[in-house]
Formats: structure tokens, C-alpha cells, sequence
């Protein structure tokens, strides 16, 4: 579990095509993130959030990290879109010492959104984002959205997309900074927004359980 509260911003050092099992068509990566910070108390086997995805660190070595992603994951999240060199919001998971400054946010990306348009507005911008018709009944006004990892407070909802106005710092320390038309970003929806859904589905439906 996480906060969305980014640590810090690493990059992309090296990315390894690893083959797939034989009746398959694509191939899984492994990616080698170079990063300061989350290397702290990291360890194989420890997971790190890389711009909202939930990873398990199979490798170490001085001032990196690696990551597998499967094939499902590389389709259905923006890890598919990196190259090397490219920028990424890194997040541990949360702790029970820890404050909650963001949101629940598991890393289970939902789906994939694409900015629309950034504006500026005051200091900071207005980023808007197209949702994917799944995930847009879970998407309200003054609620919780994960964009690449990060918990940011929809400021504006429409029915097919959202604004979200991000300030200087989050600009400057994530890879929010870098956002323009047409660029591609990992969701997740609130957690409690989806459990709620299915309650609701459930109530109308006629189902439910003991």
C-alpha cells in the first residue's frame, strides 16, 4: 500500500528484453532505475511504486534497482512507453509510522488516460486528462486520483475526462513537470470509489453476500 507522495524522481538506466514462454507473443522487460533515496533500506524482494506501479525488486547493484514487468503489465500501464533516460515517480510502500499525506493507493494501475491540455493557472497549471470509459464512474469532483503514482484531488469532473491543478512543487518533483498534450499516464481510481461501486451494483442487482 501507498500515499501517492512521490520520494523522488529516478531514471531509467537499462532496459533487458526477457523472453517470454514459447506460446506467447510478447516478451516481458526488466528495468534497471537508477535512484537514491528508495535504495535506503531496499532489498530483493522489497516492492517500489514506479510512476503508480507496484514492482518487486529482483536485483541490486550501487545507485539501482530492477524491476521485471510482465507482458500483462507492459500493455495495460506506460512502463511499455520508456526508454532510457526516461523519468519516473518512485514511492515505498507505506508503513504504520508513517502519515497518510495522499490517499490509499494500492499501485494496481487501473487503466491508461492521456492529457488533453496543460494550462497555466496562478504558479502552477491545469492538467486535463482524458479517463477511459471504465473508469469513469468512479472519477468525481473533489475526489482521490493516482496519476503516474501521484495523489492529486480532482478539481474539475466532465463525462469523459477530469482536471486536476497541480502546484510548483509537485511540478518539480515529479514527472508531472513533463506533461503535455498527448502524453500517456497510469490511473488509479480510489479505492474506496471502486468498493462502493460494487456495493452498488450488487444493491441494484439484487445480490450481495452473508
Amino acid at each position: 500500500m501507498f500515499t501517492g507522495i512521490v520520494e523522488e524522481l529516478g531514471r531509467v538506466h537499462r532496459i533487458e528484453e526477457r523472453p517470454g514462454h514459447p506460446s506467447e507473443a510478447r516478451a516481458g522487460r526488466r528495468f534497471c532505475f537508477a535512484a537514491r533515496k528508495v535504495l535506503a533500506d531496499a532489498e530483493v524482494g522489497s516492492s517500489i511504486a514506479v510512476s503508480g506501479v507496484c514492482l518487486t525488486v529482483v536485483a541490486l547493484e550501487p545507485g539501482c534497482f530492477s524491476v521485471d514487468a510482465v507482458p500483462e503489465t507492459l500493455s495495460r500501464t506506460i512502463l511499455g512507453d520508456l526508454r532510457v533516460g526516461d523519468t519516473v515517480n518512485l514511492e515505498r510502500p507505506l508503513t504504520l509510522e508513517q502519515r497518510l499525506g495522499g490517499h490509499l493507493v494500492q499501485g494496481h494501475v487501473d487503466g491508461v488516460g492521456e492529457v488533453m491540455a496543460v494550462l497555466p493557472e496562478g504558479d502552477g497549471v491545469r492538467v486535463t486528462i482524458a479517463i477511459p470509459p471504465p473508469l469513469r464512474r468512479y472519477v468525481a469532483e473533489k475526489g482521490s486520483l493516482a496519476v503516474d503514482g501521484v495523489s492529486l484531488t480532482i478539481a474539475r469532473a466532465e463525462a469523459d475526462r477530469c482536471e486536476v491543478a497541480l502546484i510548483p512543487h509537485t511540478l518539480e518533483v515529479t514527472t508531472s513537470g513533463g506533461y503535455a498534450s498527448g502524453t500517456r499516464v497510469n490511473l488509479e481510481v480510489d479505492l474506496l470509489a471502486r468498493y462502493l461501486a460494487r456495493l452498488f451494483d450488487d444493491s441494484r442487482s439484487g445480490g450481495g453476500g452473508s
